[in-house]
């Protein structure tokens, strides 16, 4: 028999009130809250929580506090990830981050979403996982929507709402976000 921690997984409808699931969900609840109370001086500590908080790439991750997620364990990062203030994962599925990932403050990144079906929606969700590539920089207030990839060195315009995947070395940019030019190995802007 399926687990409902393995149907939300799948990205099939599952229901999330599933003890598992509350206590999963509580447990990266309070890791978030340990988080969100330290001290800039607290590296190590910030350290710590990071690397057991996330699936991978808590070792190398830089996350600016206040920062919030579902379960934590669904997020795998590339090295050296970067989240400014405020930002939140609702990781029911996979997210996945490549290296060198900027994400601005208050970025939102959802793998959650809900049946259609109103009596359904009462009991039951599901997912999409999400990926992101290396490289991307997405601007503040962003917003990624699920079942998105985003490809490796492209830039996510601020405020910015992603609903449908965005290529490799693009800026990409609006409500809902589209590509707007290509990435060109031009000298940097002064």
């Amino acid at each position: 028999m399926t687990s409902e921690r393995e149907r939300m997984l799948a990205g099939e409808v599952y229901n999330a009130s599933d003890p598992e699931l509350v206590q999963a969900r509580e447990q990266a609840r309070d890791l978030c809250w340990d988080l969100n109370a330290t001290r800039e001086s607290q590296s190590e500590v910030r350290r710590r929580i990071l690397a057991e908080l996330f699936a991978s790439g808590g070792d190398s991750v830089c996350v600016q506090p206040p920062f919030y997620c579902d379960y934590g364990s669904n997020i795998f990062l590339g090295e050296q990830v970067y989240f400014n203030f405020n930002c939140v994962v609702l990781d029911v599925c996979k997210v996945a981050i490549g290296d060198f990932a900027f994400f601005g403050p208050a970025v939102q990144i959802y793998t959650a979403t809900h049946p259609l079906n109103a009596q359904q929606r009462r009991t039951h969700e599901f997912g999409q996982p999400v990926t992101i590539g290396s490289d991307v920089w997405v601007g503040g207030g962003a917003i990624i929507l699920p079942g998105v990839t985003i490809g490796s060195k492209t830039v996510i315009g601020a405020g910015s709402v992603v609903t449908k995947d965005i290529p490799d070395g693009v800026v990409a940019v609006g409500n809902p976000c589209r590509v707007v030019r290509e990435i060109t190995d031009e000298p940097p802007v002064k």
